[in-house]
């Protein structure tokens, strides 16, 4: 059982197509221990597990994230 919130069709599609196309995303997401991070990032794959969408990221920093769709807020282009 999870708290998972499956997030719409459309927004699932657009990361598809930023995976595709190697597009840098502006994200600002919390962890599994609640901290709020803000990051551009290089989306690698979607995956799931334990009954959640993960969205697998690749930090400037070199680290890979795993990141909860539904703990996603995409962030315009530019801001910080």
């Amino acid at each position: 059982m999870t708290d998972y919130t499956p997030i719409e069709c459309g927004l699932h599609s657009e990361y598809e197509l930023a995976i595709m196309h190697r597009e840098v995303l502006r994200l600002r997401w919390q962890d599994e221990h609640l901290q709020v991070h803000t990051e551009s990032v290089t989306p690698l794959d979607l995956v799931t597990r334990d009954g959640a969408e993960f969205l697998l990221a690749l930090g400037r920093d070199g680290v890979t994230h795993q990141i909860r769709l539904d703990r996603i807020q995409r962030l315009p282009r530019g801001s910080s």
